[in-house]
């Protein structure tokens, strides 16, 4: 229940996810379910949408919140978008609230979508920076909305697409890869061994089987250059003799397929192949369809911890702060100093594009070249 212009107006949100007692369920609600959070946000829509017709603009068609929530939805049913990316739009888009500025919404939500003009999308991205957003993340502001108006232009009957004339901002250099050696990979896993990231040395068992476990993770990851999501979905029914099977990942706590979308097949080397079998060697938790890195009641690892202990054993071990996916980065430098072709490499690590692979040659080609140039200037 909510007034608008005094008027007290009453809309149905939505079923909730609930027990048949009343109580909150817990886990993501299923389709068409709303949980509190859900149903807050789609309350703020509701009136949204209210004060959006109580002033007037469908003679001019829809807004551009209206588009934008007809765009998350096709993306979501249609085009089977990943979790992660649908919690990053739904973010960027959400109405404002306790947590977000919803500055898109609060610019341009109540606006008709055909009547926004190019300066009005240019003025909310420099109010972004103006907000300290970086580069980076207003040039993903500025794709998300060209999106939502290429999709009203094909879906919605508008004009044309108001971001097109709008400037990309310029991004810094993007920094060399910095990458571990395979001996840091080992004195990280030593570091988590050995408990060196706690506070106090592990006292329990649990502990202890999470801080081993943790070491041939880091291995692992290192040594098949698996995503963290895809790391958190293996189970052991995808472990081969000689080789990994990657078909699944978890984003934003959801299974889902890979970020390439293909199921792809990793060379299982020694160094990833011993880590596995000490796994294995465990006593619960190995069952074809279990997972190979889980939490202590069988259940996938969360991911904010998962870094937070990697930070900590980086740390303790003295090594250089890179991120957890640096391992993957590491992954596809160490194969290409050993001279595997690209292509293999690529397909190895599940790139789309031959380009996002040729990041880890450029350092071996200049070092392979110094015989050539150093020939050249003693014969000058």
């Amino acid at each position: 229940m909510f007034r608008i212009d005094g008027r007290q107006m009453k809309r149905r949100v939505g079923p909730a996810w609930v027990t048949p007692d009343g109580r909150p369920r817990r886990g993501r609600p299923q389709d068409g379910f709303l949980d509190v959070a859900g149903a807050h946000d789609r309350a703020r829509e509701i009136v949204a949408e209210q004060v959006d017709k109580a002033s007037g603009p469908q003679a001019s068609g829809p807004t551009f919140r209206e588009v934008a929530r007809d765009y998350m939805r096709r993306l979501e049913r249609v085009k089977g978008a990943k979790p992660s990316t649908l919690a990053d739009h739904g973010y960027a888009l959400a109405e404002s609230n306790g947590t977000t500025s919803g500055q898109v919404m609060l610019a341009l939500g109540g606006r008709p979508a055909a009547e926004v003009t190019s300066g009005e999308v240019e003025s909310l991205l420099d109010a972004l920076a103006a907000s300290g957003a970086s580069a980076r993340t207003i040039n993903k502001r500025r794709a998300l909305l060209g999106a939502v108006f290429t999709y009203g232009v094909k879906r919605a009957g508008l004009p044309g697409n108001p971001v097109r004339a709008t400037d990309k901002r310029r991004e810094p250099q993007r920094a060399a890869l910095d990458t571990y050696s395979v001996a840091e990979v080992e004195r990280l896993a030593a570091a988590l061994a050995e408990g060196r990231h706690r506070d106090r040395r592990a006292a329990s068992d649990a502990t202890r089987a999470e801080d081993a476990q943790d070491a041939e993770l880091v291995r692992v990851a290192a040594y098949t250059g698996l995503r963290q999501g895809e790391l958190r979905a293996l189970r052991w029914r995808d472990v081969g003799e000689d080789v990994i099977t990657v078909s699944r990942a978890l984003s934003a706590g959801v299974e889902s397929g890979t970020k390439g979308g293909r199921v792809r097949h990793v060379p299982l080397v020694p160094q990833a192949a011993a880590a596995l079998t000490r796994l294995r060697a465990r006593e619960d938790f190995t069952a074809p369809e279990e997972l190979v890195f889980c939490n202590w009641r069988g259940r996938a690892l969360d991911p904010s911890a998962l870094v937070t202990r990697f930070k900590r054993a980086r740390d303790a071990a003295g090594l250089r702060p890179l991120r957890f996916h640096d391992l993957r980065h590491t992954y596809g430098s160490l194969l290409a100093t050993g001279g595997v072709p690209v292509t293999e490499i690529q397909a190895a690590m599940g790139h789309a594009d031959l380009q996002t692979t040729a990041r880890y040659l450029h350092a071996r080609q200049a070092s392979g070249q110094v015989d050539r140039f150093a020939k050249a200037f003693a014969e000058g």
